[in-house]
């Protein structure tokens, strides 16, 4: 049963105390209907961000903006926006901080003396490829800069409209420094208009997928995140159909509330399933020590308890099924020279 108040075409269902704040301000709900999206300018002094968690496999990422429209009430993400002075909850999917300058900033740290190049994730905080990419297209210019320098990228993005730049993606795939990772969490469209409702349909995702694929350009998917009671039954579905349209890979990780996420996805799941969230928020207790987040380093990715051993053996099965002897390319360095000179490196 869905709670038909629930405010359509967002997550958040209010905004949540900032925790750097004195004081705060609790609009009454009517405010909330009336919250349209808002762009705003900032002038970041690089764009490049070195990650120093020990469990994420990447050495650089870079955000061509803050916050995000596509408005998962799970985003990890959320509780960065409160540095700003906003909320985690409708601030962050109607507030977009919008990097202009990020592709002159990403130029000039390919040009730093001694620079060793290393893939660099395109976005891994908020989607580069959200709604506001079809108006200010950061990310194509960004997508240009690396294919210039020849330098690899692999893309994250819960969107479609990554197809829109196929003649950049393409020569890029040929020199191998490109890739790009579909964020699928389920195939089920009722869901996922609740779940994550300003994204690409599931349809249009596994579409992307197949063109991606047919113009070799390569593709992994996460399958994220699984919250029990919502979508920990569609693991092997979602395996199948994405290997069928070409995906090479996958990775999946458990839900867990930090922080402001945790108000946000309980108010959230509280108005979209009032008939299971107390079901699915003891689900997500059972995995996380009887708490609904997770910040230790490891643990936070794989949980604990016989909902989380049920879900990783479901995944092992799946990777055994339907990606026995795929594999996924490594990006190559080799080409990059730290200008758009066309001399290769003479030592790799």
């Amino acid at each position: 049963m869905q709670n038909e108040n629930i405010k359509k075409g967002q997550g958040a269902q209010r905004n949540v105390t900032n925790r750097f704040d004195r004081y705060t301000y609790e609009p009454e709900d009517e405010d909330y209907e009336t919250v349209k999206t808002s762009f705003t300018e900032v002038f970041p002094k690089t764009i490049v961000n070195q990650v120093k968690s020990e469990d994420l496999p990447m050495e650089y990422s870079m955000n061509p903006y803050q916050g995000c429209e596509h408005g998962c009430s799970y985003c990890f993400a959320r509780p960065t926006h409160e540095y700003w002075g906003y909320s985690a909850g409708i601030d962050f999917e109607r507030k977009i901080m919008v990097k202009k300058n990020a592709p002159e900033l990403l130029e000039k740290f390919f040009q730093k003396r001694g620079y060793q190049p290393e893939p660099i994730l395109l976005s891994g905080n908020t989607d580069c490829y959200q709604p506001a990419e079809r108006q200010f297209e950061i990310t194509r210019k960004l997508l240009q800069v690396c294919l210039d320098y020849r330098h690899p990228v692999n893309i994250l993005t819960k969107n479609a409209l990554v197809l829109r730049d196929l003649d950049l993606l393409k020569p890029m795939a040929e020199q191998n420094i490109v890739s790009v990772s579909l964020s699928i969490p389920t195939i089920n469209e009722e869901l996922r208009r609740k779940m994550e409702p300003r994204t690409s349909s599931a349809k249009n995702k596994l579409k992307a997928i197949e063109i991606l694929s047919e113009n070799n350009i390569p593709v992994n998917v996460m399958v994220a995140p699984i919250i029990p009671g919502l979508n920990s039954d569609e693991p092997l579905a979602i395996l199948k159909a994405i290997s069928d349209a070409g995906a090479q890979s996958f990775g999946y990780t458990l839900v867990r509330l930090n922080d402001t996420v945790e108000p946000v996805f309980v108010n959230w799941i509280e108005n979209a399933f009032p008939d299971r969230a107390q079901k699915v928020l003891n689900l997500i207790r059972s995995m996380r020590g009887g708490k609904l987040g997770e910040k230790k380093f490891f643990d936070r990715q794989k949980g604990e308890g016989n909902i989380a051993e049920m879900i990783h053996n479901t995944f092992k099965i799946g990777r055994k099924k339907f990606f026995y002897g795929k594999e996924f390319p490594k990006l190559t360095t080799k080409n990059f020279t730290g200008s758009k000179d066309q001399q290769l490196r003479l030592f790799d």
